[in-house]
């Protein structure tokens, strides 16, 4: 793992494979790091170049200047992704809210995009988490995002699997880390505010997005975790009525993010499109 500079900003990410190998590039979720794609690393870098990364803000990451939406995240990971020099078009996976960053990228630059993995992916529903909603609430928002400690977070992450053995201490640790970053509640709460509020995740900005994307050719997967408490997997549905060309699984007895959960199944299903899409 390293960082590099970008733009004036340190962003955190790592690397594995061939670096000449077709580039696979993973996207966390809100307050999350790269660590939840280490798992898809070993199972994937020994045909292609695999890129995870914490977005600006996000993770150990340092934040961009502009307040923080999914256009300044999407555009932080393609600066991100020139610093490095990976200028070929990537197949792109995004969990959660990076999976309506990954969205958001493909609408912007469908030429640098090969194929598009949506992992219980934020912008198919109204529904999320309670937790989230009161980020909404002026002044409780803020408090909530300073008091993450030994006490709070084990309970945050035991929201995320469905398999309660997967909060592991090393996950909690990594957890309060990110919580200590000075700019850590700032964005959080820019880019939730962003994209909803205590009635749950707005409905406009969704509409626009997957508006943008409708007839996309981009070839598709949508995974979901039967379990998510976070968003509910009935979001399925709308995102394989906005992508009616992709394939769609559901994995049984499965949280938030079925790249841990279901790691070695998680590669077997989105190899074959990988290996389909020359690059």
């Amino acid at each position: 793992m390293r960082f590099a500079l970008v733009r004036g900003t340190r962003i955190r990410l790592h690397e594995s494979g061939d670096p000449d190998a077709t580039p696979v590039v993973l996207l966390p979720g809100i307050g999350r790091s790269l660590e939840d794609w280490e798992l898809q690393h070993p199972l994937l870098d020994d045909e292609y170049r695999v890129i995870s990364i914490d977005m600006p803000g996000f993770g150990l990451s340092e934040r961009m200047p502009p307040s923080t939406t999914l256009g300044v995240l999407a555009d932080g990971v393609w600066a991100t992704l020139d610093a490095i020099g990976e200028h070929r078009p990537v197949h792109l996976m995004g969990n959660s809210l990076g999976g309506a960053v990954s969205m958001t990228m493909l609408a912007g630059s469908p030429q640098r995009v090969s194929t598009l993995t949506l992992v219980n992916s934020a912008g198919f529903g109204r529904e999320v988490t309670a937790a989230l909603r009161m980020l909404a609430v002026p002044g409780l928002g803020r408090r909530m995002l300073r008091r993450i400690d030994r006490i709070s977070a084990p309970r945050m992450e035991r929201m995320i699997f469905a398999d309660r053995a997967l909060v592991t201490p090393a996950r909690v640790e990594m957890a309060l880390r990110i919580a200590r970053q000075p700019d850590f509640a700032a964005v959080y709460l820019e880019i939730a505010r962003a994209l909803g509020g205590v009635r749950g995740v707005g409905a406009a900005w969704r509409a626009e997005l997957l508006g943008r994307l409708a007839g996309s050719p981009v070839p598709t997967t949508l995974v979901w975790g039967e379990r998510d408490l976070i968003l509910p997997s009935r979001h399925l549905g709308a995102a394989r009525a906005a992508f009616p060309h992709a394939r769609a699984h559901l994995f049984p007895a499965t949280g938030h993010m079925p790249q841990i959960e279901r790691a070695s199944e998680f590669a077997a299903l989105v190899r074959p499109m990988l290996s389909r899409v020359a690059v």
